[in-house]
């Protein structure tokens, strides 16, 4: 369970928890049959080599998953989640798979985020976060937008 965060508690700079994360070939497969995503890009090696890419990429839509675990994680169970944006600027690459259950050493990407403004609009407490995803090199590869509505203490 998530510690419960208060509107009180944050100000502009509070950098929001970081949550890492890792993706293997086995996850995107995983993740295409839940979101519907087919597209060979994300798990066939062969069709991403033709494609100019080199290797299967991790789906856009899951990068985005992360960072929208990312915001509900920190606001806890009375916070909301309303609004989240991201693009995707540059591709990651998953780890591919050791043994049916082992992936191989290899990246792992940050899912990080600061807040950036704070107010009370209509009796509800807004904050305002800039969020990203960051790769091992410290790149940011999803950068994005997420704004949440906080319980106060008063």
């Amino acid at each position: 369970m998530t510690k419960q965060r208060y509107w009180e508690d944050v100000e502009v700079g509070t950098e929001v928890t970081r949550l890492p994360k890792i993706a293997t070939t086995q996850m995107l497969v995983k993740w295409a049959g839940a979101y519907g995503d087919f597209n060979p890009l994300h798990y066939e090696a062969a069709f991403a080599q033709t494609s100019g890419v080199g290797t299967p990429i991790i789906h856009g839509s899951l990068k985005r998953a992360w960072l929208v675990q990312l915001m509900t994680d920190w606001i806890g169970d009375e916070g909301t989640l309303k609004k989240l944006s991201c693009q995707f600027r540059a591709m990651d690459y998953p780890r591919h798979m050791k043994t049916m259950s082992q992936p191989e050493e290899g990246e792992t990407w940050y899912c990080k985020g600061k807040v950036t403004n704070k107010y009370v609009k209509d009796d509800d407490h807004y904050v305002d976060c800039d969020i990203w995803v960051e790769n091992g090199k410290g790149e940011v590869t999803t950068p994005g937008k997420a704004t949440v509505i906080l319980p106060s203490r008063s």
